[in-house]
């Protein structure tokens, strides 16, 4: 996402958060946030801090403006709308560097006041809801909180799943060498509890893959890609689990080449895609379904 800088006419020596609340009409959480981030600077661009009075004529904010590369909601409502994200993106910007994100066309399309309701990894393709909104976004998050929703994924696995899998295993951090890698728990360890319903729907013979529905009961950090692994049908493409620790580090250091990653998992993407999500709102029940063809088309 683009951060842009804005140049405000201030008042000296005058608290910043105070500034700009009361005289730049920002909400006390966003005014918080741009200082708390570091986004505020005088006219020398040194960050003003939390606390600190303003030591200049002139202030500088760096704003996100949302970047268009094409990417439209796959459906709209009033108060919100659902986007089908495709793999390799990421949801959210993670640093100042990150030069696009999801976030980007949500802003773009929706204005600054629009917001993620949650989140997918970036490899995940597939729905993840906006709210277009504040009060909107509020709501959806209490319902995601209060879990009053049903998703599931579509995930192509190595090797033949024949039946129905009921995958009940805690989940903790690894804790070695790969900081973001998962592990399941036996009963001695403790963990998280984690519960995911396998069903499975085609099996290519001829490519030793299984096409399979996912659907979580709970939403821990990686839960289906782990879970899947732990019972020994690893997700295609998967760049973390079921390849080794120098692989894994390198493709998190992002020197994992295209070549050598399709060699050690099959392919250059996750395959694994939110394909059907259906909450409450404002008393309609949505059931929302992805119109994405690729992991169908990869199956065959």
């Amino acid at each position: 996402m683009a951060f842009t800088l804005k140049k405000y006419k201030a008042i000296k020596e005058k608290r910043i958060q105070s500034f700009l609340v009361h005289n730049l009409e920002l909400e006390g959480k966003i005014a918080q946030r741009l200082v708390s981030k570091g986004r505020v600077f005088d006219e020398n661009m040194n960050s003003i801090n939390t606390g600190e009075t303003i030591p200049t004529e002139y202030i500088f904010i760096a704003l996100f403006e949302g970047q268009t590369r094409g990417l439209k909601p796959l459906l709209e409502f009033q108060d919100f709308a659902i986007f089908d994200k495709p793999t390799h993106l990421m949801v959210h910007p993670i640093s100042k560097n990150t030069e696009y994100s999801l976030l980007d066309e949500i802003r773009y399309h929706f204005g600054e006041n629009a917001n993620l309701i949650h989140r997918i990894d970036a490899e995940t393709s597939g729905l993840v809801i906006v709210g277009k909104n504040k009060k909107s976004e509020i709501e959806l998050k209490d319902m995601f909180q209060d879990k009053k929703y049903h998703k599931s994924y579509l995930a192509i696995v190595n090797g033949e799943i024949k039946n129905e899998i009921r995958i009940d295993k805690a989940l903790d951090r690894e804790g070695l060498l790969i900081g973001v890698r998962m592990k399941v728990c036996n009963e001695h360890e403790g963990g998280k509890e984690s519960i995911t319903i396998i069903k499975p729907i085609f099996y290519n013979k001829n490519k030793n893959l299984t096409l399979v529905e996912a659907i979580p009961f709970t939403g821990r950090q990686h839960q289906i890609r782990v879970h899947l692994h732990s019972i020994g049908h690893t997700i295609l493409g998967d760049p973390i689990y079921g390849v080794d620790d120098v692989n894994a580090e390198n493709y998190l250091n992002k020197t994992l080449s295209k070549e050598d990653r399709f060699k050690v998992t099959g392919s250059n993407r996750l395959w694994l895609h939110a394909n059907h999500l259906e909450f409450p709102y404002k008393g309609i029940t949505y059931k929302l379904y992805s119109k994405n063809q690729d992991i169908l088309n990869q199956i065959k």
